[in-house]
């Protein structure tokens, strides 16, 4: 495979970049962090106001109708800038699942207000800690109403529906899990933010009471749509980490070669060469796995799962890595409630929870290159 991004949609980078760097400063994103505002509403319309909400989105349904390549590279930028919004949970997950299995009356509804910033949606999966899995869904659905617990949802107290994850049937299997449409404004509606390592996210609890839900995709589908959803979410997510990376990377050079000790910057000190080279290597690595994501994202290429996989495991991995060692680099001041270092380590160790825990993109990795061996 050889990929690489077009003239234009490095371009369009290059203004999501300038765009970011002006209204997403570090003291944005801590304003978020120390409980300020639930959420950037100014960088919100803006990110609307210059039609990076709705890139992806068909023209019909007000958006851009680019594609998925562009959107990769504005995800890259919105984790080089922490970017403080419900980002991910509208756009990678609610916008996908209504793109992949609404109706044309459910995408006129509701991707028009994703595109124009007016709603905010997210999608509930979970209930309680672990990774993906059809057997872990209990919350049921019967005569159009939902009853049910599901925690963490990403955005949860901020969002404006949910895409809901819910048992049509007594059995435990996939062909019984259904997707629901829920306005989280209705009746039988409870939400909880949830404390979170990365606050600058929010995470909630929401409860179900027999609240009313619109099915989305057919009854016997969901799971299937599930999968399909969190394969596209994980190559946008995994593009979010390379920025994060990327910066992280970028701070520990930057001080590494202004910081003096013993009459000379510390950055020509071999351990501290190692460590910045460590860096490098992983986000370079997780560079070539997100670019091989987008290619067969692009293109619904069959082997997207495996993309999908390899791109989340690798950008994990190296946002991680990138963001504890700038930390290292930085030495007694990295860590500092001053200095920026930790606002990419929370949400280094936040993204990598947020679709599952690492192991389950790394067992869907393994249980690809088998499926593909055996064939």
């Amino acid at each position: 495979m050889n990929f690489d991004f077009s003239d234009e949609q490095k371009q369009l980078r290059d203004e999501a970049r300038k765009f970011l760097t002006e209204k997403s400063p570090p003291k944005a994103v801590r304003a978020v962090l120390e409980g300020k505002a639930p959420y950037d509403r100014d960088l919100w319309k803006g990110l609307a106001e210059m039609g990076f909400l709705g890139v992806a989105i068909p023209e019909q349904f007000g958006g851009a109708g680019a594609g998925h390549l562009e959107l990769c590279v504005i995800a890259e930028e919105m984790g080089r800038a922490l970017a403080p919004v419900p980002f991910a949970s509208t756009i990678y997950l609610a916008a996908e699942a209504i793109m992949l299995a609404g109706s044309d009356a459910q995408k006129a509804k509701w991707l028009p207000k994703i595109a124009s910033g007016d709603a905010i949606g997210t999608l509930a999966l979970f209930e309680g800690p672990g990774s993906p899995s059809h057997k872990t869904v209990k919350v049921g659905a019967s005569n159009g109403a939902l009853t049910g617990r599901k925690f963490p949802v990403a955005d949860g107290a901020i969002a404006d529906f949910a895409v809901v994850a819910a048992r049509t049937a007594n059995s435990g299997r996939e062909t019984d899990i259904g997707l629901f449409i829920v306005d989280l404004s209705g009746d039988g509606v409870q939400r909880k933010s949830l404390a979170n390592l990365d606050q600058s996210h929010n995470q909630a609890e929401i409860v179900f009471d027999k609240c009313k839900a619109e099915p989305l995709g057919p009854a016997n589908e969901g799971w299937s749509i599930l999968t399909r959803v969190l394969d596209r979410a994980a190559v946008l997510m995994a593009f979010e980490q390379l920025g994060g990376a990327d910066r992280a990377l970028e701070m520990g050079r930057d001080y590494a070669l202004d910081r003096v000790a013993f009459g000379r910057p510390i950055g020509s000190f071999q351990a501290v060469k190692h460590i910045l080279a460590d860096m490098y290597v992983s986000a370079t690595l997780a560079r070539s796995n997100c670019y091989y994501g987008a290619w067969a994202l692009s293109t619904n290429a069959g082997e997207l799962p495996e993309a999908a996989a390899t791109a989340r495991v690798s950008a994990t991995q190296a946002f991680q890595h990138c963001a504890k060692n700038n930390i290292q680099v930085h030495g007694g001041m990295g860590f500092t409630w001053e200095y920026d270092c930790h606002l990419y380590y929370r949400r280094a160790n936040a993204l990598a929870l947020s679709l599952g825990c690492p192991s389950y993109w790394e067992n869907r990795l393994i249980d690809c290159m088998r499926f593909k061996n055996a064939s």
